[in-house]
Parts: C-alpha cells; sequence; structure tokens
C-alpha cells in the first residue's frame, strides 16, 4: 500500500474508532506504531496524588528508513493530528491527566536503523511554548452554511457562544447570549441548538478550543470539525478540541470556516 494510502486510513480508522476501538484490518505497521507510542507514554506515567500523571507535553516519533518520496507525508501536520488525537483518547480512556498543550511530532529520516535503534522509537520531553498574553482579532469565524446575525464574527473575546438565538432565556431568567446566532428560520438554521457550544481562547498556550453545549443522548452529538477531508466529532467533556487554521465547524447543518491572520498571510 503507497504510503500516502496509508496514512489516509490511519486517518479514517482514527476518528472512526480510537485506541481500544474495532483495529481489525489495519497494517502490521499502524498496529506497531500504535503499541510503541502507547507503551512508551504509558511507561513516564507517574502517580501524583492518586491519580496518574503524564507530566510531558511533547512526544516525538521517529520513524526510520523511509523512501525520500514520501518523507513529506510522514512529517505532515496531519498525520501528526492523528496520533495527537489517539494519544489523547488513550489518556482519556486510562483516566491520566495530562497537560492542555500535548502535542505529537512525526520525524521521517531514510537512514538504516543502527543497533540499537528501532525502525521507530518514541521520546518524550517538557517543552516551554510560546505564551500570548492579548486577543487582538487575529481568528474569525466565517459563516459558509446557514444564515447567521453576522457574517463574520472576530474573536476578540476569551469566551465566545454559538447558538439558536441571540439570548438564551430559560424559566428561571436568562441563561446566556450567543455572539453568533443562527436566528433567522431556515432548514439548516433549525438544526442549531439554542445553547450550541462556546470557543474559549488560551492566553498562556495561544489557542482556540471549541466546546460542546448542546444536550443530547445517542451518538449525533450534533458538532463536528471538518479537516483535512476527515469528520471529527466533538462531543461533550471538560477538554473541548483545539481548533486548527482552515477548519469547518459544523452545527447541525450550518457550518463555518475557522480563519487566522497566520493562514491569510
Amino acid at each position: 500500500m503507497a504510503v500516502p494510502d496509508w496514512i489516509e486510513k490511519i486517518g479514517r480508522k482514527v476518528f472512526e474508532s480510537p485506541f481500544g476501538g474495532d483495529q481489525s484490518g489495519e497494517t502490521p505497521e499502524l498496529t506497531e506504531i500504535r503499541l510503541l507510542l502507547l507503551d512508551a507514554v504509558r511507561a513516564k506515567c507517574q502517580r501524583v496524588s492518586g491519580r496518574q500523571v503524564f507530566a510531558y507535553n511533547n512526544v516525538t516519533v521517529t520513524v526510520r528508513w523511509i523512501r525520500d518520496s514520501d518523507q513529506e507525508v510522514w512529517r505532515s501536520a496531519f498525520l501528526q493530528q492523528v496520533l495527537l488525537r489517539e494519544l489523547e483518547t488513550c489518556l482519556h480512556k486510562m483516566g491520566v491527566r495530562f497537560p492542555d498543550d500535548l502535542c505529537v511530532e512525526v520525524h521521517g529520516t531514510t537512514q538504516f536503523p543502527v543497533p540499537p535503534e528501532q525502525w521507530v522509537s518514541v521520546d518524550v520531553a517538557m517543552q516551554t511554548r510560546p505564551t500570548t498574553t492579548a486577543l487582538s482579532g487575529s481568528a474569525r469565524l466565517v459563516v459558509m452554511q446557514g444564515l447567521a446575525n453576522l457574517q463574520e464574527l472576530p474573536l476578540y473575546k476569551t469566551r465566545i457562544n454559538i447558538g439558536r438565538t441571540v439570548d438564551v432565556q430559560r424559566t428561571n431568567g436568562p441563561s446566556r447570549r450567543n455572539d453568533l446566532a443562527f436566528r433567522d428560520e431556515s432548514p439548516v438554521n433549525r438544526t442549531v441548538s439554542r445553547e450550541h457550544a462556546h470557543i474559549v481562547y488560551s492566553k498562556t498556550r495561544g489557542e482556540y478550543r471549541i466546546f460542546n453545549d448542546r444536550t443530547y443522548t445517542g451518538s449525533n452529538c450534533g458538532l463536528w470539525i471538518l479537516r483535512d477531508g476527515l469528520s471529527q466529532a466533538v462531543h461533550r467533556d471538560e477538554r473541548g478540541v483545539r481548533l486548527l487554521p482552515e477548519d469547518e465547524i459544523h452545527f447541525g447543518s450550518a457550518v463555518v470556516r475557522f480563519v487566522t491572520q497566520t493562514e491569510e498571510a
């Protein structure tokens, strides 16, 4: 199987059934990388105050003896995001606490492994990340499908709410105010919940994360991110999902695009 096809297969399996799901039919290479990644991280976990903790924010996977023509694929941001998604899901299932700025880097080399090197190795480290101290409207949401109160919304606040109406009322009084509201009547807008989601900006990490606010049962969470051609469900939890440039965010049938200054430059 060609490496680009294999990477796409990895992505589909990750987002459809992460660690612990049905892994039947996956390639031996994928199985080995998954196991090595998990084993290396598990070996570095420590017990602190009665809880398991992974105290490193950078995981580096090195793959050796690859074709020169495939290096770009192995080093792609997409593959790194796939493996990060795998790792975060696994740590959550094991009840392990880990840094919010956890990332996975993949390095490929054409060199043959020299003993005791293996064809795949995993290293962990704690790295200092650049910090951002203030918002400057450097990111925005652009409505692609649906009728909203704004066509474009600069993300100028620490928290941005998205939903069906501007003001959300409950029986005991006001609940919240949505910054981006799909309030006009249309088939697309009717798929958006009154309190659908919110986006939070972390000044210390310099990143945006989206959270699902819907009340739902079953597997239809109503909130997805389309990234690099693959759909990632955003379920309701305390961590949310980090947004990346060019992400398409689907609120039911309504769609917005996450845009940053870096992407436009």
